[in-house]
């Protein structure tokens, strides 16, 4: 930081003072007008508050106000990504008892649109899926909770092992699955990558 002249910005109104007398201002070192720098790169005109000595107090508050900003920032994308993961860890978690223990009742039909006797004849087929669906629910929330680096690492694979889950199952059984599923999943990891 340059030393400042506090000479340069001092208006001399007296008659007979140095500098221009039609505007009474004196001039500083080297035959400069007042309210400018002393070094060879030196705007004319500059204004005094840049030369203040509270200019660098200011700088510094805007500073620490902007580093503050962005904390909120980073800690605001932070718990939203934390609470798309945890939504979907929970859905998979529903699915999982849909699967296992309500797969024929008249709302587990209804969600996977299976008859009764479909649903009777694919029992055991049902709950083996959806035990696979809670070990996505447990990677889902356990990406949630641990600390960083492995919480964001382990979101981000449960987040894609979702999404291809959802990829194929659109594929092989029906496009709702992408909706429920896919889409939600590629959000939630946006949001991670975003809040990593």
């Amino acid at each position: 930081m340059l030393p400042v002249n506090r000479e340069w910005s001092i208006p001399d109104s007296r008659p007979g003072g140095t500098g221009d007398p039609g505007t009474g201002v004196r001039e500083g070192r080297a035959g400069l007008p007042s309210g400018t720098r002393g070094d060879a790169s030196a705007r004319p005109g500059l204004p005094l508050s840049e030369l203040s000595p509270g200019a660098p107090r200011a700088a510094s508050r805007e500073a620490r106000t902007g580093t503050a900003v962005h904390a909120c920032d980073d800690a605001y994308m932070s718990t939203l990504a934390t609470l798309a993961v945890l939504a979907l860890a929970a859905l998979h978690a529903y699915i999982l008892v849909l699967e296992m223990f309500l797969w024929t009742t008249p709302r587990a039909r209804a969600a996977f649109g299976t008859s009764a006797e479909f649903a009777a004849s694919t029992k055991a087929l049902a709950a083996n899926q959806g035990l696979y669906n809670g070990f996505l629910a447990a990677g889902l929330l356990w990406g949630a909770v641990a600390s960083d680096p492995v919480g964001f690492q382990v979101s981000v694979f449960f987040l894609l092992c979702v999404a291809v889950a959802g990829l194929y199952g659109a594929a092989t059984a029906g496009r709702k699955i992408l909706f429920v599923q896919t889409v939600p999943a590629l959000l939630a990891l946006v949001l991670v990558l975003l809040a990593g």
